[in-house]
């Protein structure tokens, strides 16, 4: 019986909050969600379950992580997770009032501050970079455009309960202050946001909130909990299982249209990488559509002859994207099934590519197409193993044929991250 259990809403967010977990040598493990039929969640100290709820309906939201927390709920459990997007994306209320209706309890701690990754939380106001959310990158988002900066007031639109705040002011007091803040919000509030601006703040804060049931947000303050859990015991690292492939291939996938993941597939096309575009605006019909795939995988056939690393992306230039929205919307294609049409494209070519070649080393950028490409290839859970860079994990499936994976964030990641990626695939 795990004595963590995280309900997240995306694949690349449970590896995000699986990786906090690892780094102290705890077994994690990454399950697909099983929609109400139970599928062994009792193996690993810390259970992940990935809804893949973040682009569902605030009622589809709900279900899922309503049925996921009753699937793993037990008296054994020492505290509960719903990890979502580091900047609020998604449906946060949904599936915060799905954990509490689910465990029958009425308050919960949200920390959603990320400083490793330019997240941070000052007055309940979030910011990206040192940016206001509302003026960062995520304004733009195709998908969850986030308008606001307060999380107090994004909380609020999207549930009923109540909602509150503890400032930094209460954490440069100390744990015993925070405890004491925190307790009489309990009696005020059903949420209550906590600053956070720095990782001093976040160590501060998981002594405070270690023995709290149920906490919210993003995967940072999971760090400071792992430590606390095993100081003082000895602990190995988790065993890989040995892979079975013909040679060392690695795929990578990248559907994310974030700048990072942008930079990421231009810095591997500068360094004489192979990387292949597919044509997101020949998509929308079934002819085009069919000649486009068979364009790419012929391309990657060629590429293999020649080198053991190929990279295939979408298109991702501003003006590239707004053509395909534009068609898509001629169409009558919003952009949610626009982003669900790219992502399972490119997972269908990549299934067929990793069939073809036997290809057993994998990596995806972006939460929705690492998500299309695991239900492709059947993954039922992945076990956590090393860290390349804060929230980026390596992984590998928990059954046979053990794919190693990095699935990756979009926003998450420096420049060389898909390179530094590959080299530990191969270690």
């Amino acid at each position: 019986m795990p004595y963590t259990v995280v309900i997240a809403d995306d694949v690349t967010g449970a590896n995000d909050i699986g990786i906090m977990y690892g780094n102290s040598n705890l077994e994690t493990i990454v399950y697909s969600y099983g929609d109400g039929k139970h599928t062994g969640y009792e193996e690993g100290e810390v259970v992940i379950i990935d809804t893949d709820s973040r682009f569902d309906t605030y009622e589809d939201a709900y279900r899922k992580v309503y049925d996921a927390v009753c699937q793993v709920k037990n008296p054994q459990v020492k505290q509960y997770i719903d990890k979502q997007c580091s900047v609020f994306r998604g449906n946060i209320g949904a599936e915060f009032d799905a954990m509490l209706d689910a465990l029958k309890e009425e308050f919960a701690v949200v920390v959603l501050g990320f400083p490793d990754n330019g997240r941070t939380t000052i007055h309940s106001e979030h910011y990206v970079h040192g940016v206001l959310l509302a003026d960062s990158q995520f304004k733009l988002d195709p998908v969850h455009p986030m308008t606001k900066s307060s999380l107090v007031d994004i909380l609020k639109e999207q549930t009923k309960r109540k909602v509150g705040a503890v400032t930094y002011e209460v954490i440069d007091q100390g744990a015993d202050a925070i405890k004491k803040a925190v307790d009489d919000c309990r009696n005020r509030y059903n949420y209550v946001i906590m600053d956070v601006r720095s990782n001093e703040d976040l160590a501060i804060l998981a002594e405070a909130l270690f023995d709290e049931k149920i906490i919210c947000g993003s995967s940072a303050l999971s760090k400071y909990l792992a430590e606390i859990y095993v100081r003082g015991q000895s602990r190995t690292p988790v065993p890989e299982m040995k892979i079975e492939e013909s040679d060392q291939r690695i795929l990578c996938m990248a559907g994310s249209l974030t700048p990072q993941t942008t930079a990421q597939t231009a810095y591997m096309k500068r360094q004489g990488y192979p990387v292949i575009e597919l044509n997101t605006k020949l998509l929308f019909d079934d002819s085009t559509q069919r000649q486009e795939c068979s364009r790419v995988a012929e391309e990657v056939k060629k590429a293999y002859e020649e080198t053991a690393f190929v990279m295939l992306h979408s298109m991702n230039s501003v003006d590239d994207v707004e053509e395909t929205k534009r068609i898509a919307a001629e169409k009558g294609i919003d952009n949610t099934a626009v982003s669900t049409l790219v992502s399972g494209t490119l997972a269908r070519i990549s299934c067929q590519v990793i069939q073809d070649y036997e290809i057993r080393r994998i990596i995806v950028c972006g939460g929705d197409t690492s998500a299309s490409l695991c239900s492709g290839l059947n993954i039922r859970g992945m076990r956590i193993l090393k860290e390349i860079e804060p929230g980026l994990p390596t992984c590998q499936s928990i059954d046979h044929p053990y794919y190693k994976m990095v699935l990756k964030s979009g926003s998450f990641g420096t420049e060389e991250f898909v390179e530094k990626a590959t080299k530990m695939l191969l270690h």
